[in-house]
Parts: C-alpha cells; sequence; structure tokens
C-alpha cells in the first residue's frame, strides 16, 4: 500500500505560542519530511508590545498589531518549515479576547470584542477545526491542556475546540497536550544567574508555568533545531525578545521583562492513543495509521 509521509497538526492560540511551546517539536518533525500543519485561531491583537517603537499598533491606540502579527507568523513558520499554515475559520475570523477574566484582565466580559474567540459559537469553531483535520487528516494532534497551560481563556479555548473535533475523529490515532517540565524548568533557571549581562529580572517561584514531571508522558529532545526555534522567537519581535550572550548563553523574555531558559526538550502528556515511544510522537504508528495514499 502507497502511503504519505507522517502528518502532523497543532492549533495554538495566538501568534508566537507556536514557536513559544512547540517550536523545536515543529523543527525536528518537518526536518524529518513529517507534514506540519498549524491552525492558528486568532491575530494575538490584544496583546502587549515588546519594542517602543511599535507601541502604536497596540489595541488601545492604532489597533493594527493582529496584521503586523501575520506577517511575523509567516516568518516564524517559515523558520521553523511549517508546511501548512490556517487560521481558524480564515484570516481574522477570531480576535484575540486578552486575558478577560482572569486575575489581572485588562477586559471585562461585557466589553469583549464581538468577534473575541472565547465569545465565538464553540459549534462553529469545532466544524471548523474538523474541517481541516478531515481535510488534513493528521495522525497526531497538539494542543493544550484544560487549563491552557496557563490559564489565558484562549488558550482553554483552543483546547475545548480541538477536544470537541476530536472527540468525534477517533481515525486521530494520538492527541498530546503541550506541558512544561517542573524539573527541566528549574535546571534552566537555575543557570540563569551565571549569565553574565543578562537584561531581564530573573523568575521568581511561580513565575513560570510548569507541571508535574510525572504527569509528562514524551519529551522530545530538540537540541538540534534550537536555533530554528531561535529564529522563530526572533520573528515575533512585538512580543518576544531573545538575548544572546558573550559565552554562547541565551535567553528569551515575553513582555514581562522575566527571564525564560532556552531548554532542550519540549514536553507533552498523551491525552488519546497508546504510547509508542517517549522521544518520538509518532513512535510505533503502522503504515496504516500513517494513512495510504490510496484511500
Amino acid at each position: 500500500m502507497l502511503t504519505t509521509p507522517p502528518r502532523l497538526l497543532l492549533v495554538h492560540a495566538h501568534p508566537d505560542d507556536e514557536s513559544l511551546w512547540t517550536g523545536g517539536t515543529i523543527a525536528r518533525y518537518a526536518a524529518a519530511g513529517v507534514q506540519v500543519t498549524l491552525v492558528t485561531c486568532t491575530l494575538g491583537e490584544e496583546g502587549e508590545v515588546y519594542p517602543p517603537s511599535l507601541a502604536g499598533l497596540a489595541a488601545g491606540a492604532a489597533d493594527q498589531l493582529g496584521g503586523y502579527r501575520v506577517g511575523e507568523l509567516r516568518a516564524a513558520c517559515a523558520a521553523l518549515g511549517v508546511s501548512d499554515h490556517r487560521y481558524l475559520g480564515g484570516i481574522g475570523r477570531w480576535r484575540d479576547s486578552g486575558m478577560v477574566g482572569t486575575a489581572g484582565a485588562a477586559s471585562a466580559p461585557e466589553v469583549l470584542h464581538p468577534r473575541a474567540f472565547v465569545a465565538g459559537p464553540l459549534d462553529e469553531q469545532v466544524a471548523q477545526l474538523t474541517e481541516v483535520i478531515t481535510e488534513v487528516r493528521p495522525q497526531v494532534v497538539i494542543t493544550y491542556g484544560p487549563d491552557g497551560g496557563y490559564g489565558h481563556p484562549d488558550h482553554v479555548r483552543a483546547h475545548d475546540v480541538t477536544a470537541a473535533a476530536l472527540a468525534g475523529l477517533p481515525e486521530v490515532a494520538r492527541f498530546y497536550h503541550v506541558v512544561s517540565s517542573a524539573a527541566d524548568t528549574a535546571a534552566g533557571v537555575a543557570l540563569l544567574p551565571g549569565f553574565t549581562g543578562l537584561p531581564w529580572a530573573l523568575p521568581a517561584p511561580g513565575d513560570l508555568a510548569v507541571v508535574p514531571d510525572e504527569v509528562i508522558t514524551h519529551r522530545v529532545d530538540v537540541t538540534d533545531h534550537l536555533p530554528a526555534k531561535l529564529r522563530a522567537l526572533r520573528a515575533h519581535a512585538t512580543q518576544v525578545a531573545v538575548w544572546d550572550g558573550e559565552g554562547g548563553e541565551q535567553s528569551f523574555s515575553l513582555t514581562n521583562g522575566i527571564a525564560q531558559p532556552v531548554l532542550t526538550r519540549e514536553c507533552y502528556t498523551l491525552a488519546r492513543g497508546t504510547s509508542g515511544g517517549g522521544g518520538d510522537l509518532f513512535a510505533g504508528l503502522s503504515p496504516v495509521e500513517h494513512r495510504g495514499a490510496d484511500r
């Protein structure tokens, strides 16, 4: 039976999430010939802006950040090797909801934008993602866990949409939640005080969202693909800054100005399917599960 290359589909809430959470994984599998499809749910219109020179793009000013981030995401996808990128429901259909409903939210629920992702009909969004998954026929799907990784409402909605879509698509072999290892993060953070010239604050306990390591089922080694991940992060210049030390040290920061370590593994929890191995998300999948081209 003829077979096509393995297919990986990722669902992320905003431009930059694909690089921050799964950039090394995307680059690793794309380099190995896997067809990578990325679905982005919003344009990230409500994000804060890192460089002061671009502050006028923000939602509270010219409200042009979403369009600008389209270009950033295009460059990041090129850096990572994404072969197929989609916006859920089409570009601009759903808007970044901001941190509405969470502690420190910038917006109250009653002032949500009418196109806010969390305000949209769940069934419509599920149908939109189902259409993409049915067309692409991935063996592996990745998004966040039920808490969205750190509680952002759009991340939580991305999980809910993905889980609901996959409930009606049993042919998808594996469904993973991307998570951050407490042990790996702690080890990386422990190195940061030794980075001479690091321009950001060191993370305090609780600043970086992590999960207990016992819930992690798969750890993907992305060491060889960190250059691609960091190129992608640099592409998201409105949201992320990357620092290179004179001794080869590297770190990055979001708009909160807190240093984060560059880790050599990206971690996952298997939410559906049977595990074929802790270091390869596709391990053990048969040619049939890889969907023959004669189907």
